[in-house]
């Protein structure tokens, strides 16, 4: 009989140990993931948004120009073009344009097919030969001057004129600070009206909206015979925009 007693007390140790290992474990990991959790999680929060606009006048210009060609000879029809486009890139050079700022955007040579009525099938009967460059011009009073003097050395399309922000990132920089200060100042306006504090920053968030660059005309010439006087090139301004979103704690 005693041997059955001190058998229960050790089975009723065991289990109490069990217990009070269950108790430690679950304090240990789920007591302080909840309140973890809880700091996490704050239970009043308030969300403002502004934005911060920038106004800026562009200070490049970018010219895309080709010279388009026909012929039956595709050979001729490449030297022909390479001698009026390499006569365009040394105007462009010598109007202050570095070589860094030229890139050759398409070079693109194509048949083209006739059909034979009599045999019954097509035949290339010649080439269309496209070959387009890019130009970036920084000094905007040389825009027109560089458009006026391409036909005359055998460019015959001006594809697009557009005028944009070489560096963007400082109006953006600037940009999103104003709009960083319209929160702080409306989130403290907000919680005085309400009666409450201001917390920590629970998280914020920012959008850039895309900029519009102006894109002035697209021009095709029959040659330097058939070309207008070019109006005044007018680069006019852009606004480099920022949206913010805080979520701040309040109290």
């Amino acid at each position: 009989m005693e041997n059955d007693i001190s058998k229960s007390k050790n089975q009723a140790i065991i289990i109490f140990l069990g217990f009070l290992m269950l108790v430690i474990i679950y304090s240990l990991f789920f007591g302080p993931a909840k309140k973890y959790g809880d700091s996490l999680m704050p239970a009043k929060t308030i969300n403002v948004s502004a934005e911060g606009k920038v106004t800026v006048s562009p200070d490049i210009a970018k010219l895309s120009f080709s010279v388009v060609s026909e012929g039956a000879n595709s050979k001729l029809l490449a030297e022909n073009n390479n001698k009026k486009m390499n006569a365009a890139i040394d105007f462009a050079k010598s109007q202050g344009i570095e070589e860094k700022d030229i890139k050759t955007t398409e070079y693109n040579l194509s048949p083209r097919y006739e059909y034979d009525e009599k045999t019954k099938k097509t035949f290339i009967s010649g080439y269309t030969l496209t070959q387009t460059v890019l130009v970036k011009v920084r000094d905007l009073n040389k825009v027109a001057e560089v458009l006026g003097g391409l036909p005359a050395l055998g460019i015959n399309q001006i594809s697009s004129i557009s005028f944009d922000i070489d560096e963007p990132e400082k109006y953006l920089s600037e940009a999103r600070n104003q709009a960083f200060d319209k929160v702080k100042e409306k989130a403290k306006a907000m919680a005085e009206k309400n009666g409450v504090k201001l917390g920590r920053v629970i998280n914020f968030y920012e959008y850039q909206s895309t900029p519009y660059y102006q894109n002035v005309r697209a021009l095709g010439m029959g040659g330097a015979e058939a070309v207008q006087p070019l109006p005044q090139i007018q680069p006019g301004s852009q606004e480099v925009t920022i949206q913010v979103s805080v979520t701040y704690e309040i109290k």
